[in-house]
């Protein structure tokens, strides 16, 4: 999960005539392309390049809320208390509780922006956009500077269609310095969007160099490649994302999508039929597999 702000510290816890063969391949995929780019640019890109968190059970632990209780109860006037339990609440699935403890924290402190953008987090999770908005909106009223929100609020314009409000909300946060891959990663899409590979690459090349460990920026970054023509270094990208977490759907898609490019069908098939196995909604790789199918691979 992306970090939620407890307020201790700055960082919170998808043949032409007269065309040759190779051409056709290069223009096919081109195409074929232009759907992976709109998939990964339209979904909400998991863990650390999002700001949508996975649950964690142990966060709402009994041992683990008591605790934070203890320190309420000690200093019940004091808003930190609430909303670090709220924070705990909210990544442990118990919404109505995270939302009712940031409620009580802005209460007792209504310039308290990192409750703001924590329950908009929490309300993001329940896919009650309108509210999120009103609250990273809130958030950045008492504060314009605050990355936490502005990258939040980037994503959820991003994710619903509104990319230049976006844009600007990430170019926003990284004008703060901020150290949240995101914001780069979630900007570099954007401009895949726009067809400015160049630049995508400069972005997600900075995600990776933030957060070396997320496999997103690398599938991004190698999309862009795939788009400049060079497959070498998308494959090499599509791999280290597949090294760093096996399980992700869009990272053997885009393997196969190379594969399929240098016309390695069997290989390609393979790829992309692991992908479908992971997720079997993934429309890049349920597409990769039917062509290949159709083109006799086995």
């Amino acid at each position: 999960m992306n970090a939620v702000d407890t307020g201790e510290s700055r960082r919170p816890i998808a043949l032409f005539h007269g065309v040759s063969q190779r051409k056709t391949m290069r223009l096919s995929s081109t195409l074929i392309l232009c759907g992976m780019v709109a998939a990964l640019a339209g979904c909400a890109t998991t863990n650390t390049t999002n700001d949508v968190f996975q649950i964690d059970r142990a966060q709402g632990s009994e041992q683990n809320i008591a605790s934070l209780t203890s320190v309420i109860n000690a200093n019940p006037q004091d808003p930190e208390g609430y909303n670090v339990r709220g924070s705990a609440y909210g990544r442990a699935g118990d919404s109505k509780r995270a939302i009712a403890d940031f409620n009580q924290a802005l209460q007792l402190n209504p310039r308290f922006y990192q409750a703001y953008a924590n329950r908009a987090l929490v309300y993001r999770n329940m896919g009650q956009q309108q509210q999120a908005l009103q609250d990273y909106n809130s958030a950045l009223q008492i504060n314009p500077n605050y990355d936490v929100a502005l990258i939040g609020r980037g994503n959820l314009y991003r994710q619903t269609g509104r990319t230049n409000e976006a844009f600007n909300d990430f170019t926003a946060a990284i004008n703060t310095d901020t150290t949240d891959g995101r914001a780069y990663h979630n900007r570099g899409l954007i401009y895949q969007l726009r067809n400015q590979h160049s630049q995508a690459i400069e972005d997600f090349s900075k995600a990776i160099s933030l957060s070396p460990n997320s496999p997103e920026p690398y599938n991004g970054r190698g999309i862009s490649y795939v788009a400049l023509n060079d497959d070498e270094n998308a494959f090499a990208d599509f791999n280290h994302a597949i090294a760093l977490d096996d399980s992700r759907a869009e990272s053997w898609a885009n393997q196969a999508l190379v594969y399929e490019r240098r016309g390695e069908r069997d290989k390609a098939l393979k790829s992309y039929n692991h992908a479908a196995r992971l997720d079997p909604k993934y429309k890049p790789a349920v597409d990769g597999l039917a062509r290949m199918r159709g083109a006799g691979a086995s």
